[in-house]
């Protein structure tokens, strides 16, 4: 799902891994914190022939009030772009009560040295399950300043295109299931090309959203996983709606996605009702939700 856009990257400070969280911009409801995590169990190959271990630079958003823990929702970002141009979607979750870390695949990101590898998308399903590691063993670490801020029993994972493809195959995919993962949000997503697939016999709860105009992602690829997927399952179908505006700047679609996928993790991650899900993904005209609880 190889797409060129132009991106507005969120301005963050950098800061190492044992500083503190960067203070939330004026009016803001997030602060924002950039882990330069690395897995050392893995590699990648640079453009020069160098192996190196693979790095899984993750951008983490904790909320601004409270004291936790809170849920946590990891976030994949699609091809060749970067989790910058999410940061709408993203803080409406961390204003609901959520920490939201967004890690930058390696080879997938726009940035990638030598250009994007979108073949490197098999990869980036243990980039997920990494995040959720380490950020699960710094909110354990007492001194680490996520310490006590995560609540290792509810975790979601979420990703738009091929991000959507690595938090599918993360949730349902043998091969990289991750057992922690309690809902996925999959947004013009898909499976991952191979072998005959079938989802576990127990049902890991979904909410998938689609445009109808989408060009890059064919509505069908969404169709096909939700109509195979076990109950409880939800599907946003968004009308004339194309691949990335929905989720990251076109109105008002991406507001009723902020709603809806804030109902749905609520239901599922803090036990709110799958009426407001309903009501959230039911606006005439902009996006109709098909729920089969």
């Amino acid at each position: 799902m190889k797409l060129k856009v132009s991106l507005c990257l969120a301005l963050v400070a950098l800061v190492a891994l044992g500083g503190a969280l960067s203070p939330a911009a004026p009016g803001s409801s997030t602060a924002v914190r950039v882990l330069h995590l690395v897995d050392r169990s893995r590699t990648i190959r640079l453009p020069n022939g160098r192996q190196t271990p693979r790095p899984v630079t993750t951008y983490v958003r904790v909320p601004a009030s409270g004291t936790g823990p809170w849920p946590l929702i990891v976030f994949g970002h699609g091809y060749a772009v970067t989790p910058g141009i999410y940061a709408q979607l993203l803080q409406a979750w961390v204003r609901a009560g959520y920490v939201v870390a967004a890690p930058l695949f390696p080879l997938g990101n726009r940035y990638a040295a030598g250009g994007p590898n979108e073949s490197d998308i098999v990869n980036q399903p243990r980039d997920l399950s990494f995040v959720i590691s380490q950020l699960l063993a710094a909110s354990a670490s007492p001194g680490n300043p996520l310490h006590g801020l995560i609540d290792g029993s509810h975790i979601a994972v979420a990703g738009q295109s091929d991000g959507g493809e690595t938090a599918f195959a993360a949730t349902y995919d043998p091969p990289y299931r991750d057992a922690r993962i309690d809902a996925a949000v999959i947004l013009s997503g898909a499976r991952l090309p191979g072998d005959p697939f079938r989802f576990p016999k127990t049902g890991v709860p979904l909410f998938a959203a689609q445009g109808t105009a989408d060009r890059i992602n064919s509505p069908s690829y969404t169709y096909d996983f939700y109509d195979a997927a076990r109950r409880p399952k939800f599907l946003l179908t968004l009308p004339g709606a194309g691949h990335l505006g929905p989720y990251t700047s076109q109105e008002p679609q991406l507001g009723v996605v902020e709603r809806v996928t804030t109902a749905f993790l609520d239901r599922y991650l803090k036990r709110g009702s799958t009426q407001a899900i309903v009501t959230a993904g039911s606006v005439r005209g902009v996006a109709r939700l098909s729920a089969r609880p």
